[in-house]
């Protein structure tokens, strides 16, 4: 019984969206509305369509978290991969692992769940990206590439532990806790090397590569904390083309990512969060109430989402969805409770998970 009542209140939570949204959408410029299409349960089978669900939707599978869950959903809300967390995971579009603290060994599957690569005793952690494999060290100072016969094609030894790491267009771009950012190339050499300094305390909190690997997003330093834009010219130099002090800032990893096909950068700022347009060079904050709990790393159709949680809520459960109209306007805010959430996106499609479930909308011109 108690289990059932769970189950009834995880569906009720995600059914607030939907109700909220079918009787609160509504044109909003430009004409955008949130459709309703479809519920998932992560403890029941086939998914409840809340409005018409086109036939093969978007190609690909979205890969999720939810609490102690994870797997790929279609765009259908059909599930691919739905199972229980036993240990750390590291999950990316298309190939995820579990492992343990001290793993012997990790098994690399796809998003169908096979074994695409066991690497025996692997000396750290896996790192998922671009479709790349990589083993962060135990002390986390030293990178290696693994291909899918399991060699090691290189292997990069940091002077200080990493505390961020991205990768995009065969380059990795690396920020470390002595506040050093580094490139390497596709063959892991060394292409780039900056100190952005200007902080009391030298630390990189965030950094992003945008898709074409022309530009790099970093968050650095406490006391001031400092957001910077490097572009790159020449034979792979990159310079600061913009750098802006946060005040007050993080003393953990922040969100930052670039987003739009690589128009906008997005950061996670003390108060809330922050935007950058490149081509305009125009800069926008946004104050939220509560931490970000996750994040819209796509936006598209001239919206970006965020789920934030709110400040002195009970176990953190009072959640909000928030729908911003870039660039700064705060279009759709939904609260919600839930222990756990997740958001995804897939183009005009908007994936909510709380509870134990997911709930899909549409991104539509009315």
């Amino acid at each position: 019984m108690a289990k059932e009542r769970k189950k009834i209140r995880d569906f009720a939570i995600i059914l607030f969206f939907i109700i909220y949204f079918i009787t609160a959408a509504r044109p909003i410029p430009p004409e955008i509305v949130l459709v309703p299409r479809w519920l998932s349960s992560l403890e029941a089978g086939a998914p409840v369509t809340a409005g018409t669900v086109r036939a093969g939707g978007t190609a690909g599978l979205i890969p999720y978290t939810l609490g102690n869950r994870f797997g790929y959903v279609d765009a259908d809300g059909n599930f691919k991969l739905k199972q229980e967390k036993t240990g750390n995971i590291y999950l990316s579009e298309n190939l995820w692992a579990e492992y343990e603290a001290a793993p012997a060994n990790i098994e690399i599957r796809d998003n169908s769940a096979e074994v695409v690569l066991n690497i025996e005793n692997p000396g750290g952690y896996p790192i998922l990206l671009d479709n790349r494999i990589f083993i962060l060290g135990s002390e986390q100072n030293s990178l290696s590439e693994i291909d899918l016969n399991g060699r090691i094609l290189w292997t990069y030894e940091f002077a200080a532990p990493l505390t961020c790491i991205d990768a995009a267009a065969g380059l990795v771009l690396t920020g470390s806790i002595d506040g050093v950012i580094e490139v390497l190339d596709r063959n892991g050499k060394r292409i780039f090397f900056f100190e952005p300094g200007g902080s009391r305390y030298a630390v990189i909190l965030g950094c992003a590569l945008s898709r074409d690997g022309l530009r790099l997003g970093i968050v650095s330093g406490i006391e001031d904390q400092r957001f910077l834009l490097l572009e790159q010219y020449g034979s792979g130099d990159y310079k600061v083309i913009y750098h802006e002090f946060l005040n007050t800032g993080f003393r953990r990893p922040v969100y930052i990512s670039f987003f739009d096909q690589d128009r906008r950068v997005v950061f996670e700022r003390g108060g809330g969060i922050g935007f950058y347009e490149i081509k305009s060079r125009q800069r926008n904050h946004i104050a939220l109430d509560g931490g970000i709990t996750a994040i819209d790393y796509l936006g598209s159709l001239g919206y970006f989402f965020l789920i934030c949680t709110l400040e002195g809520s009970p176990s953190q459960t009072q959640k909000e969805l928030i729908g911003i109209r870039i660039p700064d306007t705060i279009a759709i805010r939904a609260p919600f409770k839930s222990g756990d959430a997740f958001l995804g996106r897939t183009g005009s499609g908007l994936i909510v998970g709380g509870g134990t479930a997911l709930v899909s909308f549409n991104l539509e011109k009315k």
